[in-house]
Formats: C-alpha cells, sequence, structure tokens
C-alpha cells in the first residue's frame, strides 16, 4: 500500500498495511481451540464455556443444521440477543457453507418481514418467547424451519422449567407446528463432524442497513471481509495479541460493531467474551465490577449512563486497558473524566455495516484527538470528495463527502444492483457522511447527507417514523427529526399537524407509533403546528424543522 498522510499518526508496531492470512473466521476458531483449549471463549451469567467446548457446540449444531437439510448458500435468519446460542449458530451456520442474516430482535413483524422475504431466509433461529411471532410470519415469508432457544440452555445454575413464560396450550402448539425445533435438542449430536472451510470469497452474511433511502437494505458481506477486518483490528491492538484479554460484550452480536469487534475478535485472539443479554447502565456496572473485563466496547449513552451511578464515583475500573466508543460521537467531558477515573485508554471509531465495522479508529497507543473518529485502519484508503459530483478529491481540511475502500468493503446490496451502483463507483464506496482530514490524517465527522438519526446507538430512519405517523386517521402531516440529546446523543422529535376539526393528543400518538415501531424508534417528543415549512415543490423540509429546534435549544 502507498504512504498515505494517516500512516506517519501509526504507532511503529502496526503495519501500513496487513499480510493476511487467507483463512475464514471457523478456521480460526478450531485454531485458536487447538492453541487455548481451557481459555474461556464465552461467559454468560457466570457460566464458562471454553474454547474446547465451544468448537464442539458449534460442530454439533452445525451437523444437525445439515440434517435438516440446510444447503451451501442457504440464509439462515438470527434473531438472538447476547447468549451463547447467536455465536454458536453463526459459527455453525458458516461451517455447512450457509449465509447468517441477522436481524434486530426488537424489530416489529412488519420489520422482521421485510427482512426475512428480501434476504430468502429460509431458517429462523430465535428465542422461544419470539417463536409464535415468527410461526405466525411463515405463510407470508419463505421460512420453513424455525429453531427456537432458551435463555435457560447455558445458564450455570439450576433451570426453570422449559418455557417457564409461555402457557401450556402454547407450548403444544409450537411442538405440534411443522419444522419447528428446540435448539437444546439439535445440540444433542455428539457424532463427529467433518467440514470444510467456506471459500474466502463466498458470502458470510447478511446484515441489514437503511442507506440513503431508509429502506433496509442487506449488505452481502464476504468471508474474506469478515476474516480480513478482523485481522486488521488484531493488528492495532499488537499488544494485546492473543493475551487472555476479556472484552464484555454491551454491543449485540447482530449489529457489526458486536459482531467484528467483540465476536470475533475475542474468538481469533482466544479472549474470554462477557455475554450482556440486556446492555442497560447498571447492569453494565453490576458486570464490570462484577467480572472486571479488560476492553470494554460501547455507545456513549451507555457511558454517560455508568458514570451517572453513584457506584462509578467510588469503583476502582483500574482493570480496564481500553473504553472503545462508537456509532455516535463520544462527548469531550465524557472522555475526560472517563480517562480521569480510570486511566484507561479512551477509543473512537467511526465505520458502517458496509465496512464489516470501522473504517477509521483511534490510534492504540497513539494520540486521541477529541471530535476525532481516529484515522484509517491498515490497508484502509479514505478519501475526502466533492459532494456534488463526488470526483474530485478535496484538500486537507476541506468537507466533503467521505469514501473508502479496502478489504472490509462490501460487495454491495443483495438483489439490489441499482442502490449498489449508487453507493460502490470505480471501486470506491461512497458513506454518505460528510467529513474532514486534518494534516495527520485524522478523520472528522461533520454531518451526514442522509437524514438518519441516531439515537442511543442506533440507526433510524426519520421517512419510517413519518410514514407511521401519517397512517394515524387524524394525522393530517408529520415530519420526524433528531435533535440533540445529552444521553442518547439523539433523540426523536415529531412535528405533527392535526387533521382539520380534530382533536389529536400525545398519548394517542405514542400508542400508535408503539404498536408499529419498534421502541427505539417511537418519538419522545411531539410539537403539533398548524403547518409544516416547505419547499416550492411542496417537499416537507426536514432540516429547517431541525434547525429551528437547534435554535431554540441555544436560547
Amino acid at each position: 500500500m502507498e504512504e498515505q498522510i494517516w500512516h506517519k499518526s501509526y504507532v511503529s508496531a502496526v503495519p501500513r498495511s496487513v499480510d493476511f492470512e487467507n483463512l475464514t473466521m471457523p478456521e480460526f476458531l478450531e485454531k485458536t481451540a487447538l492453541k487455548f483449549p481451557e481459555r474461556t471463549a464465552l461467559m454468560f451469567m457466570g457460566r464458562e464455556i471454553s474454547y474446547t467446548e465451544f468448537n464442539e457446540l458449534v460442530n454439533r449444531f452445525a451437523r444437525s443444521l445439515g440434517e435438516l437439510g440446510i444447503a451451501s448458500g442457504e440464509r439462515v435468519a438470527l434473531l438472538l440477543p447476547n447468549i451463547p446460542q447467536i455465536a454458536i449458530a453463526y459459527y455453525a451456520i458458516w461451517r455447512v457453507h450457509a449465509v447468517a442474516v441477522p436481524i434486530n430482535p426488537l424489530y416489529t413483524d412488519k420489520e422482521i418481514a421485510h427482512q426475512l422475504n428480501t434476504s430468502g431466509a429460509s431458517t429462523v433461529i430465535t428465542l422461544d418467547l419470539l417463536a409464535d411471532r415468527i410461526l405466525a410470519l411463515r405463510s407470508t415469508t419463505h421460512v420453513k424451519r424455525v429453531i427456537s432457544a432458551h435463555i435457560n440452555d447455558y445458564l450455570p445454575f439450576p433451570k426453570k422449567q422449559l418455557f417457564p413464560l409461555l402457557k401450556k396450550d402454547m407450548y403444544k402448539k409450537y411442538v405440534s407446528a411443522p419444522e419447528y425445533y428446540q435448539f437444546s435438542d439439535l445440540m444433542k449430536k455428539t457424532e463427529a463432524f467433518d467440514w470444510t472451510p467456506p471459500p474466502l470469497d463466498d458470502t458470510a452474511l447478511i446484515p441489514y442497513t437503511g442507506g440513503t433511502t431508509g429502506v433496509a437494505k442487506g449488505a452481502v458481506i464476504s468471508h474474506r471481509n469478515v476474516s480480513y477486518i478482523t485481522q486488521t483490528l488484531q493488528e492495532w491492538l499488537y499488544d494485546l495479541k492473543e493475551k487472555p484479554e476479556s472484552e464484555l460484550a454491551i454491543f449485540p452480536f447482530f449489529h457489526m460493531a458486536g459482531f467484528s469487534a467483540v465476536m470475533n475478535i475475542c474468538i481469533m485472539n482466544g479472549w474470554n467474551a462477557i455475554l450482556v443479554p440486556r446492555p442497560e447502565p447498571q447492569i453494565v456496572m453490576d458486570m464490570l465490577l462484577k467480572y472486571k473485563p479488560t476492553i470494554v466496547l460501547a455507545v456513549p449513552t451507555i457511558f454517560v449512563g455508568i458514570m451517572a451511578l453513584p457506584e462509578f464515583k467510588k469503583a476502582d475500573l483500574s482493570f480496564v486497558k481500553g473504553f472503545f466508543s462508537g456509532a455516535a460521537p463520544l462527548p469531550l467531558e465524557v472522555i475526560d473524566s472517563l480517562k480521569k477515573a480510570t486511566g484507561a485508554t479512551i477509543v473512537e471509531g467511526y465505520g458502517m455495516t458496509e465496512s464489516t465495522t470501522f473504517i477509521s479508529i483511534t490510534p492504540w497507543g497513539g494520540t486521541l484527538k477529541p471530535g476525532s473518529v481516529g484515522v484509517p485502519l491498515p490497508s484502509i484508503e479514505v478519501k475526502i470528495v466533492d459532494v456534488e459530483t463526488g470526483t474530485k478529491e478535496l484538500e486537507i481540511g476541506e468537507e466533503g463527502e467521505i469514501i473508502f475502500r479496502g478489504p472490509n468493503m462490501c460487495a454491495g446490496y443483495y438483489n439490489m444492483p441499482g442502490e449498489t451502483e449508487k453507493s460502490i463507483r470505480d471501486g470506491w464506496f461512497y458513506t454518505g457522511d460528510v467529513g474532514r482530514m486534518d494534516e495527520d490524517g485524522y478523520l472528522y465527522i461533520v454531518d451526514r447527507t442522509k437524514d438518519m438519526i441516531i439515537a442511543g446507538g442506533y440507526n433510524i430512519f426519520p421517512r419510517e417514523i413519518d410514514e407511521v405517523l401519517y397512517e394515524h386517521p387524524k394525522v393530517l402531516e408529520a415530519c420526524a427529526v433528531g435533535i440533540p440529546h445529552e444521553y442518547r446523543g439523539e433523540t426523536i422529535k415529531a412535528f405533527v399537524v392535526p387533521k382539520p376539526g380534530e382533536t389529536l393528543t400525545e398519548k394517542e400518538l405514542d400508542t400508535h407509533c408503539r404498536e408499529h415501531l419498534a421502541p427505539y424508534k417511537v418519538p419522545k417528543i411531539y410539537e403539533f403546528m398548524d403547518s409544516l415549512p416547505k419547499s416550492v415543490i411542496g417537499k416537507v423540509l426536514r432540516k429547517e424543522l431541525r434547525e429551528m429546534e437547534l435554535k431554540r435549544q441555544e436560547k
């Protein structure tokens, strides 16, 4: 790779480009299990699963998937929180050369059905508490098989009755449904399982992203993408490579940050991933003090939340070597307070689903520049180009669209050639984000060309909220915007114009939105207006509404 401006900001131990091993992640798991057989791979509520056991569990589940008829290239959806089954399932899916489709289990049925249909997923692995919803979706999707996991399956203490929260008649409905299986039953296979590595350029997973249109699109991520970005992160954390570290798995594994920067980096290095099924500040704080992880990756809201707890001020967190923040800017005061309280390295990063996680990150062991998202990783190139044409590379300090290329870049969007052509041009991925680069190669995110809202680390597309609001019979016009929020980064405010003669309340709108949107997409604030600002062609000016709100907050 040619010398780039950001290379001078690397620490000496980090290469400018990575000499990649052409191994897939399931091969790295087997390699780690042989090298560190007794190390803990996963910890779940005190239950420790060693690398030897984890590798065996993956093989057992892979054998069962094969016997169920899941073939090479078949899509298998994962609707699971951070419990052992999601990590087992990812690696088992890959060992039978199938494709994982991670889906947020908090999504509504409409959102889940869209991703199942557009990916063509034939099998769904989910929690038993969601099984009735998935079974009901089979008639309108391609789903043939449903595999139900129980949160009790890998607990270290005596299990409660299976399906403790479900009625007996509901349980009967489940077990009588065709091609409905329990995860624990499929894990009873003990015979040897022979497998061959999937080709590096085969598709490994199809995670969904909203992109520029607000319509969820599946990014085509190859085994090469997954393996190479994980190897890159391993080189970046040069002094932690294969050390007995532990990472708090706050980011969900269905999110690319949790997928690459927690699950896969742990498996490649032989680290312990401490699973956090419910990432709330108090739970995170309790787990920090109990398990003493050396690496913590979270969204800024988690850091703000734990720092507000009374026990934070008196806690000794000196065991943490690094706090990693992503998905939203980390406020300067939080960086300063966290550094002062712990002495740990603070790292910020920038990436997207289409980059298989990070594009840039603060140099590990290098200089932290507040407000920056670090420098491009090894083997990754970044340019700032003019927003109008995307063809003119801009000078240092000038603001423009961020584009990148490298071994972590997705192949495009699944079955969406038009969207792929818009985003990938001449081998570069156009992010839709506006930024600038300084004289040391540090990247700064200035704005978004998209209207996307980032609240609590979630990417939220306001057009979807608009459409739900418009469905209310008393709503004439509506527009949702993201406004700054101290804790969540941004929060959602909806500006609504009621129909003439109608009386509309916030409670009515809140009830309506909660019926049609995932909880984190529901507006937190409503404002009723006589009309919304529009362009000469009648388009509602979302940006103007947001600017109006920002001016109000400045007063």
